[in-house]
């Protein structure tokens, strides 16, 4: 495919974007990165705007009234890595470095597809006003999301979203599964190791109990739509002469619209000994139905509708009424890993089907 200046363009600047920090633990270098684009945006005629919620930055574009036809949501936060990831490299058609593909591609091409919207507007005489897309660019997204796209989702109105960070040119996802995570916690008594029968241990109390739990979680097969359990972390004891009276263990959950979770946890706490904490619920991605999927699945060629075992700040928009979709280029499966990489060559067909699906929302000349 043809790579045209708009898409070496979006490429360029992933690669600027690479090169930012843009670590939880790096406030400023998410500082620094939000103003480098809100700057570019400006050059490009793009009005952005902030929303600031428990001191974490979020950047929005909107119409003027507060609205999106189509919003593009991404994040510029990473996971930690090697300082060489944080320098961009292009070999044999793959961009690599931390955030190539997850996720700040998707900030250069919803960067660039802005600018070329605004460009049309201007050539059709329009105002801002006529918008046809909207950005929504956060920060926490590796982090759980709340303080970014939970809170921004208040500040605007969108009919349809696209979460560019999942997927790939062949696939459209269209239901994520939920997230769990728990605190398993086992007691017992303390005693000195040379007479661990004055004691009760409650390491092996709780690993009683984690094989209580895994009963639960009977996996069918791997990459089936059912729920899975990844046993996180264990920890326990304070000093290898001293039988252990308190032992934890954490767990991470995906479920999906099939389980019943207050019925989940109910049984397994009626099966344990030890004490069953929930720290964390988040909902399961259920996109919906828009005519603007089936408008740009017809664009792209009708790629599969299909579902993924992972979670992505898409989890937000059903609460706020909002359809969407989790798509994006390709990265064979790299996010996150040391080799991280984007195909180039599906970006530049990426934003072909993007251009082309938000020039058809604007208004006849």
């Amino acid at each position: 495919m043809t790579e045209t200046a708009a898409a070496r363009e979006a490429l360029e600047l992933t690669c600027a974007l690479i090169g930012f920090r843009t670590l939880a633990s790096r406030p400023e270098e998410i500082e620094r990165c939000l103003a480098f684009l809100e700057e570019r945006l400006a050059r490009s005629g793009v009005a952005s705007r902030r929303v600031v919620h428990e001191g974490l930055p979020s950047l929005l574009v909107t119409r003027p009234d507060g609205t999106a036809p189509v919003l593009l949501m991404s994040h510029i936060d990473v996971v930690d890595a090697p300082e060489t990831l944080f320098t961009p490299r292009i070999e044999n058609g793959m961009l690599y470095g931390r955030g190539s593909i997850d996720d700040k591609y998707a900030v250069a091409l919803s960067v660039v597809l802005a600018g070329e919207m605004q460009e049309a507007l201007r050539a059709r005489g329009l105002g801002p006003e006529a918008l046809p897309l909207g950005l929504l660019v956060t920060a926490d997204e590796e982090t759980g999301g709340r303080r970014g796209a939970q809170a921004a989702l208040r500040h605007l109105r969108a009919g349809f979203a696209i979460a560019l960070d999942g997927g790939n040119l062949r696939k459209i996802v269209v239901k994520e599964k939920g997230i769990l995570r728990l605190k398993l916690i086992a007691r017992g008594k303390a005693a000195h190791a040379a007479r661990p029968w004055l004691g009760e241990n409650a390491i092996d109390r709780l690993i009683a109990d984690i094989a209580v739990v895994r009963r639960h979680f009977a996996l069918e097969a791997p990459d089936r739509w059912h729920r899975t359990m990844n046993l996180s972390r264990i920890q326990g004891g304070r000093a290898v002469n001293q039988v252990p009276d308190e032992a934890e263990a954490l767990f991470d959950i995906r479920y999906t619209e099939q389980d019943d979770l207050d019925a989940l946890l109910a049984g397994i706490r009626r099966e344990i000994a030890g004490e069953l904490v929930e720290l964390e619920r988040e909902p399961l991605f259920l996109g919906g139905e828009s005519p603007h999927l089936e408008r740009l699945a017809a664009i792209a060629g009708f790629p599969e509708l299909g579902a993924e075992h992972g979670a992505s700040d898409a989890r937000f928009l059903s609460a706020f009424g909002v359809p969407g979709i989790v798509w994006g280029a390709d990265g064979d499966a790299s996010a996150h890993a040391p080799d991280e990489h984007l195909r180039i060559d599906s970006l530049v067909a990426l934003h072909r089907i993007l251009l082309e699906f938000f020039l058809g929302l604007l208004p006849a000349r």
